[in-house]
């Protein structure tokens, strides 16, 4: 009887798998794609904020030619130019002017643009399309043709030289881009919302005061800020209305320091500067709402 043997074989290593590639999901960018990006904006960044460290840099130069050499401002830095403005100056009539022009038109603006623009995303009244491209088609006339008739109209209600005619026409500036504004926001809040509130017993007045501004605070507040810094930066009816030097608002104010055959830079940049501090207190008091105020007003409408 023959017997077999069977011969062990050392099982060799097994074959390791090879390493799955990872794949790039989509919208997934890749080393290169992020540096670009960065870059991107890093630049971006820095040109955004030049003419700014410019404009600070300039502010702190003694002399008025001293943006002709600029490397010498260095060695003189100085604070003098923001005490003279402080002190000789109308710094502060200008302050004052702007800041009730420039609440004013915000207060105002901001109620009107809101009326409006949930009037037309709720209610269908007829033309309540066309009302909007109205408004729209306001924008396109030029400053330039609407100075001297509504100088006409002012003077014929005694409003030359006063703070309502430069609030009005700050309003008919910024109320239309305003509206379209919030009324793609109130398009986003559910007509649930309006539903509820009939329901309960609430007056349409009552449902937009009490139910719907409430949810509409992003939406306000960038509506507000667009209000405010238009009303800031307005100079040409600000120049033609405003006869009293006392009631000049800083746009108007900054152009004291320019005569015919000389301009004063140092001093102007000084006071550009303290007008951007109340610009920026109020955007800081705005602006955790304005990134969604802007998204939501631009997806529907």
């Amino acid at each position: 009887m023959s017997t077999t043997t069977l011969e062990k074989t050392e099982a060799g290593p097994a074959p390791t798998a090879e390493p799955r590639r990872r794949t790039r999901r989509r919208g997934e960018r890749g080393p290169l794609g992020a540096v670009l990006l960065h870059g991107g904006l890093v630049l971006a960044s820095l040109i955004a904020l030049a003419p700014v460290a410019w404009l600070i840099f300039l502010s702190l130069g003694p002399d008025k030619d001293d943006y002709l050499h600029p490397g010498k401002i260095l060695g003189k830095l100085t604070f003098s130019n923001y005490s003279f403005v402080l002190q000789h100056t109308a710094f502060f009539d200008w302050f004052k002017s702007t800041m009730i022009v420039a609440l004013g038109t915000t207060f105002i603006g901001v109620f009107v643009a809101a009326t409006t623009g949930y009037a037309v995303s709720r209610m269908r009244f007829p033309g309540y399309k066309s009302l909007m491209w109205v408004l729209l088609l306001t924008q396109a006339f030029p400053i330039a043709i609407l100075i001297v008739p509504m100088y006409e109209i002012f003077s014929e209600l005694d409003l030359i030289d006063t703070y309502w005619s430069l609030i009005i026409i700050n309003c008919t500036t910024a109320v239309p881009y305003s509206a379209w504004l919030l009324k793609g926001y109130f398009d986003t809040i559910p007509f649930e919302i309006d539903e509820a509130g009939r329901v309960d017993g609430l007056t349409p007045f009552g449902t937009f005061f009490r139910l719907i501004l409430p949810l509409a605070r992003p939406g306000l507040a960038v509506a507000a800020f667009y209000n405010f810094i238009t009303a800031v930066g307005e100079v040409a009816f600000a120049t033609t209305f405003m006869l009293d030097d006392s009631k000049y608002t800083f746009a108007v104010g900054l152009q004291t320091f320019v005569s015919e055959h000389d301009a004063q830079w140092n001093y102007m940049a000084a006071t550009a500067v303290l007008i951007a501090i109340p610009v920026s207190v109020f955007f800081y008091l705005v602006q955790k709402n304005l990134v969604t105020g802007l998204t939501a007003g631009g997806t529907k409408g």
